[in-house]
């Protein structure tokens, strides 16, 4: 089981660990690389942003997740073995319980993904709504492939669309483009660029 009657995330199924386990190649096995960090920059937010980017790991899942003083942000949720156990729902219902919204980044349905549709249809089981008005596109910095990502959201309180994309300029500036050069030898794209409202997008 994921948690025991009384436990929470972070009883003892949960080991906050970035060096001890096999954490990262469990998720690169799983995501496509146009969508990873490299594990000198997952390192590097682990150690600089101790308070708030942080590392859950179960038998049957991972969460890496940034969290703010009213939000929290799921920069990767994989679960494996736990498949149609439940476990997916018992961690966000975990991460509900905080009260905040989260922020997810999901990728559009694709014919090449079969598990793209399933992600979205789970998503919007638990209440997260797409953002249709955030557009999202930027080029990664080790595939240098563009990778366009639908934003979604849940909240126990109303929020604006405007509201979350401000947010996630502040989570690519914090998260994503965090010390890029340092890793990356490259400079990263400005939050303008990479997130707009799809109008200001059509403008352009």
């Amino acid at each position: 089981m994921l948690m025991q009657k009384g436990e929470s995330l972070k009883a003892s199924l949960i080991e906050e660990v970035y060096t001890t386990s096999n954490w990262f190649n469990r998720l690169r096995e799983y995501f496509p690389e146009r969508e990873m960090k490299s594990k000198q920059h997952f390192e590097l937010l682990f150690q600089e942003k101790q308070a708030t980017y942080q590392l859950m790991e179960g038998p049957d899942f991972i969460v890496v997740y940034f969290e703010q003083q009213d939000y929290i942000f799921i920069d990767y949720i994989l679960v494996t073995g736990g498949r149609g156990k439940g476990v997916g729902t018992k961690v966000l219902s975990e991460i509900k319980s905080k009260g905040k919204a989260i922020i997810l980044e999901v990728e559009p349905i694709s014919p090449l993904d079969p598990d793209s549709e399933k992600r979205i249809r789970f998503y919007q089981r638990h209440d997260f709504l797409r953002m249709d008005s955030i557009n999202y596109e930027r080029i990664h910095m080790i595939t240098n492939e563009l990778n366009v990502m639908d934003i979604y959201c849940w909240s126990p309180a109303g929020v604006s669309e405007e509201w979350v994309l401000e947010q996630m300029k502040e989570i690519y500036t914090e998260v994503h483009a965090f010390k890029t050069y340092e890793v990356y030898g490259k400079e990263p794209q400005p939050a303008s660029e990479v997130l707009k409202l799809k109008e200001e997008a059509a403008i352009q």
